[in-house]
């Protein structure tokens, strides 16, 4: 298996100023994994190149089944439990920059314990989406052959598991995170600052003495764009200006998921700045259209014919 996703598939009901909904496929391995499939479609007569660990409940309907393998995703690590699938309900302020939760359901998700195949302990990316720290470990330690490991995370593990959140950090390749995370992690304002203190491992639980962070760190900035710390440098990336703002949920997580489906096939892509600043082009461009429709729908109905025009079109804005 080329691309492994750890992470929660779910049903989520969203409230913007734009529109509402209930019951909307969702969950970080959802988002993720579609917008990998766009950039990883199977090979003629092949099997899926990206599988799902993850688990359901008896509610987790055969439609929702069926547009998570069409897509060309293996369910074959996703467990069906006696219960309720995974279920979030938020509400998103007139600017869509804050978001209220109004209720996290985890169901069958809360003692979930990943079980990855056998035949996918080698991937050439092992992406731990967003989870408790446990969930990703446990993920880790199955998968040592993996090429380039990451996780994402966010404010609820860093307040309430930083001590296994910080032996998580240490031991990827990459953390995805967004700004306000970093800067709580380190406890810190300056975002630079921030991220040296992470990537060092002094602003981790146990300090320097634990060991340093991750080698990269990528923070994602919202509508100000990405930064990325990599071995091969700093990049810098605005976001992509669009005007139809609609649901920002599973944003962070399609742009995850374009971003490593983007490094399938290079050799070091982590030291390569050209590699990394055409993976991040990609990422930035599928993450606007998710933002474009509420859940998955936006990325799920994207054409080629338009996503080239707009990633083209970015190039030039950017002067790539």
């Amino acid at each position: 298996m080329e691309m492994v996703i750890v992470g929660s598939i779910g049903y989520d009901d969203i409230q913007t100023p734009e529109e509402n909904g209930s019951g909307i496929l969702g969950g970080a391995a959802s988002h993720s994994g579609l917008s990998a499939s766009f950039h990883m479609r199977p090979l003629p007569g092949k099997p899926p190149r990206i599988g799902i660990v993850s688990a359901v409940g008896e509610d987790f309907s055969t439609y929702h089944q069926m547009v998570l393998e069409d897509a060309g995703m293996n369910l074959s690590g996703v467990v069906v439990v006696d219960g309720k699938t995974f279920r979030w309900s938020g509400k998103y302020d007139d600017s869509m920059d804050r978001v209220t939760t109004i209720s996290t359901d985890l169901n069958v998700l809360e003692n979930f314990t990943p079980v990855i195949p056998d035949a996918w302990t080698e991937p050439d990316v092992l992406f731990c989406a967003n989870a408790h720290p446990r969930i990703q470990l446990a993920a880790l330690n199955q998968c040592p052959g993996a090429r380039i490991t990451v996780l994402d995370s966010f404010r609820l593990w860093i307040e309430d598991e930083f001590e296994l959140l910080s032996e998580a950090m240490r031991n990827v390749d990459v953390v995805i995170i967004n700004e306000e995370e970093v800067c709580s992690i380190a406890d810190e304002q300056v975002l630079t600052k921030a991220i040296s203190s992470v990537m060092s491992g002094s602003s981790l639980h146990g300090g320097e003495s634990a060991g340093p962070g991750p080698r990269s760190l990528i923070v994602k900035r919202g509508s100000s764009g990405v930064l990325a710390h990599l071995p091969c440098g700093t990049i810098a990336l605005p976001s992509y200006p669009t005007e139809n703002m609609v649901d920002p949920t599973g944003c962070g997580d399609t742009f995850a998921g374009a971003l490593f489906a983007c490094l399938i096939g290079h050799e070091g892509p982590l030291n390569d700045s050209e590699v990394m600043r055409n993976a991040l082009v990609h990422a930035t461009v599928t993450a606007s259209y998710c933002v474009e429709q509420l859940g998955t729908k936006g990325v799920r109905s994207l054409g080629r014919g338009p996503y080239h025009a707009r990633a083209d079109r970015y190039r030039r804005i950017v002067g790539i």
